[in-house]
């Protein structure tokens, strides 16, 4: 019989106040592919990121999940999965586009020594007939107890009445808002540099209530037709019911030419002053 493996708590804790235990970075598909005009995926983009995130990893080994959108790979099948009223299990579709993204990472982090390993997270994740979740983890603590990265996307996943639905990659992270990896910091890089307060190139909203979201909701643009997940208000949404669990969410943009995302781990009153962003968190001081 094989000897039993007592499984970490989660990753290391932090080294100051205001530093995540965990940090889950999203890097979304909007930034990755060109979702609207060419449906192409810009594989130079991955592998610019890449070196981004495997940077970061040889700063705080073990405490990095990756999550990465699905971009034009998969909003096409999510469109059509929502369409399908016929099929209950209709959503297993996304496994195909899903693993290609989570694919297209790991080979490039593993090309700069990072042990990233994809997970599906339909094996993760489910719902109960009552109405409660199944969350199992223990392969992500594990992983990150050995300095490897897990690599996550959007999936489908088992619903209380025993159908498949989709779950967004703005909704992953919830796998992570748990007291064993606390406290967490969800960061979403996207094409803005965050909720803007007006067009293109106005300020971003620097504060949002997870209680209070109506003065973002006045700001949000139409969502486009080849749009799955709800562009804006469906990350905000997301993001908020993270935070209300206890997370701590920023939305800020995506740099393929930033020089470090180590800055992620600081405090948020040390980020930056040329960075802005939107944090998404129960009331917060910038002091």
């Amino acid at each position: 019989m094989s000897p039993t493996v007592t499984v970490p708590a989660g990753p290391a804790a932090p080294t100051r106040p205001g530093e995540p235990r965990l940090l889950v970075l999203k890097i979304g598909g909007s930034v990755l592919s060109d979702k609207q005009d060419t449906g192409e995926t810009d594989f130079d983009a991955i592998g610019a990121f890449a070196g981004q995130v495997a940077d970061l990893i040889a700063e705080y080994p073990g405490r990095v999940v990756l999550v990465t959108g699905g971009g034009a790979l998969c909003h096409p099948v999510g469109l059509r999965i929502k369409a399908d009223r016929q099929d209950p299990y209709a959503a297993v579709a996304l496994t195909e586009p899903a693993f290609t993204m989570r694919w297209a990472w790991t080979a490039r982090l593993r090309e700069r020594g990072v042990r990233a390993v994809p997970l599906q997270v339909t094996a993760m994740f489910g719902e109960r007939a009552d109405g409660s979740t199944i969350t199992e983890t223990g392969v992500v603590r594990r992983l990150l107890a050995e300095g490897a990265l897990p690599v996550l996307s959007s999936d489908c996943v088992v619903t209380s009445v025993g159908t498949l639905r989709i779950l967004s990659s703005d909704e992953v992270p919830a796998l992570m808002v748990a007291e064993e990896f606390g406290p967490v910091r969800i960061v979403t890089l996207t094409d803005v540099p965050g909720i803007l307060t007006g067009g293109p190139g106005s300020p971003v909203l620097r504060h949002l209530d997870p209680d209070d979201l109506a003065v973002a909701e006045r700001l949000f643009w139409p969502t486009d037709a080849w749009d799955a997940t709800g562009a804006m208000a469906g990350k905000v949404e997301a993001l908020a019911e993270h935070a209300r669990r206890g997370a701590e969410c920023v939305i800020a943009r995506g740099d393929r030419a930033a020089g470090s995302l180590r800055h992620l781990f600081a405090p948020m009153a040390e980020w930056p002053a040329d960075t802005p962003f939107t944090l998404i968190s129960r009331p917060w001081s910038p002091s």
